[in-house]
C-alpha cells in the first residue's frame, strides 16, 4: 500500500514527467487519423497518430495537464468516451474526421458534457470539397483551429490552458 507522500503515487505525464495537476485534456481523434503518416501525406503530413499523441502530451504538459488520447474509427466509442470525459477531464481537443460533417450525435454528446472543446482539423477544410466546409461540431466548440498541420493540436491545447 502507497501513501498519498509517497512518489509512487504521483502522476506521471506520457512524457515520464510529474505532472502538476490542473486536470485531464482528453484529446479525441476521429475516423482514419489511424493512418496519418502515410495516408495522403501530401495533405496530412508524415506525422504519425503517435507524433501527434506525443505533441500533445509535451504541449499539454508544459501547462500541467495530463492528456488522454483515444483514436476510434466508430463513432459509438468517441461517444462513449466524451460521455466518460464529465467525469475525468477538464478539456477536450477534438478531431472528428469526417465525423465532424455528419454527426448530430457527437454534437450533442460534446453539448451534453459541457466541457470546453476545441476542434481541429489539419487541412483547411474550407479549401476542399464544399461538404467538408459545414461542422455539426463548430457551434459548440470555444474554438476551431483549421490548417496548422498537426501544429494545430498544440494550439488547442494552449488555447484551453488559459481559457481553463
Amino acid at each position: 500500500m502507497t501513501d498519498a507522500a509517497s512518489p509512487a503515487s504521483e502522476s506521471v505525464s506520457p512524457t515520464g514527467r510529474d505532472a502538476s495537476r490542473r486536470g485531464t485534456i482528453l484529446v479525441i481523434n476521429g475516423p482514419n487519423l489511424n493512418l496519418l503518416g502515410t495516408r495522403e501525406p501530401e495533405k496530412y503530413g508524415t506525422s504519425t497518430l503517435a507524433d501527434v499523441e506525443r505533441l500533445a502530451a509535451t504541449a499539454a504538459e508544459a501547462h500541467g495537464f495530463d492528456v488522454e488520447c483515444v483514436q476510434s474509427n466508430h463513432e459509438g466509442v468517441l461517444l462513449d468516451v466524451i460521455h466518460a470525459a464529465r467525469a475525468n477531464a477538464v478539456g477536450i481537443v477534438l478531431n472528428a474526421g469526417a465525423f465532424t460533417h455528419t454527426s448530430v450525435a457527437l454534437r450533442d454528446a460534446l453539448a451534453a458534457v459541457q466541457l470546453p472543446a476545441v476542434e481541429v482539423h489539419i487541412t483547411n477544410v474550407h479549401q476542399r470539397e464544399e461538404f467538408r466546409h459545414h461542422s455539426y461540431l463548430s457551434p459548440v466548440c470555444a474554438a476551431v483551429i483549421v490548417g496548422a498541420g498537426v501544429f494545430g493540436y498544440k494550439l488547442a491545447i494552449d488555447y484551453l490552458a488559459e481559457a481553463l
